[in-house]
């Protein structure tokens, strides 16, 4: 039996509210997850239960006050910063909800990225990004402009790109299907059933009931992970 590709084991963490006084508040407690190469896994929960912290955590964002977090291996929650930015780099992809890219960069250069940071050859790199924009059905007369300007669903569908471009061991996926219509709803399940197909081990929130129901193996609550909450 494969050793999962992320292991979270009794992990807290408790926010620091520096304009009152350092009070602190707790608000994720005893998290354990383990999950395989190819099992997708959907945190779900009420709003405001941890679901993102614990995504955040996972990805390095947010510093967990105990426990460990290891994905392929390396304990996220101890690890220097250029070991969590070799982590990204190689090892853990992340679809957001929001796109953050510097502005006047190209789309096509935004989806390329990933691969350049790898090492790829430049042509080599925008000719996958837009093989990939061209999947993701972003019409092409967007790929030559910024991608701050576009709307909801054509960022969404970048950010998909972007973070699909690579065949990640690992993958976080924030409402991937958010904003999208039927048709480019359809293309992100069919991707994220590819990268099961070979092996990723996936951690998504997904509010639609129907993608959940179709690409996770299981459900965790992470309401139980919540301080002062029942599960």
């Amino acid at each position: 039996m494969e050793p999962p590709m992320i292991d979270i084991s009794d992990v807290s963490k408790a926010f620091t509210l520096h304009n009152q006084g350092a009070a602190e508040i707790g608000v994720m407690r005893g998290a354990s997850l383990a999950v395989a190469p190819g099992e997708c896994v959907a945190l779900v929960g009420a709003s405001g239960a941890g679901k993102s912290t614990l995504m955040r955590m996972i990805y390095g964002n947010y510093l967990a006050a105990s426990g460990a977090i290891r994905v392929g291996g390396l304990d996220v929650t101890k690890a220097a910063p250029r070991e969590i930015l070799a982590l990204r780099r190689d090892t853990l992809g992340y679809v957001s909800q929001f796109l953050r890219v510097v502005p006047r960069v190209p789309t096509r250069e935004v989806v390329a990225e990933p691969l350049l940071r790898l090492g790829a050859e430049a042509g080599e790199a925008l000719a996958k990004a837009e093989a990939m924009l061209a999947r993701v059905n972003l019409p092409e007369r967007l790929w030559s402009l910024s991608p701050t300007t576009f709307s909801g669903g054509e960022q969404q569908r970048v950010n998909v790109a972007r973070g699909f471009i690579h065949p990640y061991p690992a993958l976080l996926l924030d409402e991937p299907t958010a904003s999208l219509d039927g048709a480019n709803r359809e293309v992100v399940l069919a991707l994220i059933e590819e990268a099961k197909a070979r092996g990723a081990a996936i951690v998504g929130i997904f509010h639609d009931e129907e993608a959940r129901a179709r690409v996770c193996d299981r459900e965790i609550d992470v309401t139980g992970f919540t301080p002062g909450r029942a599960a």
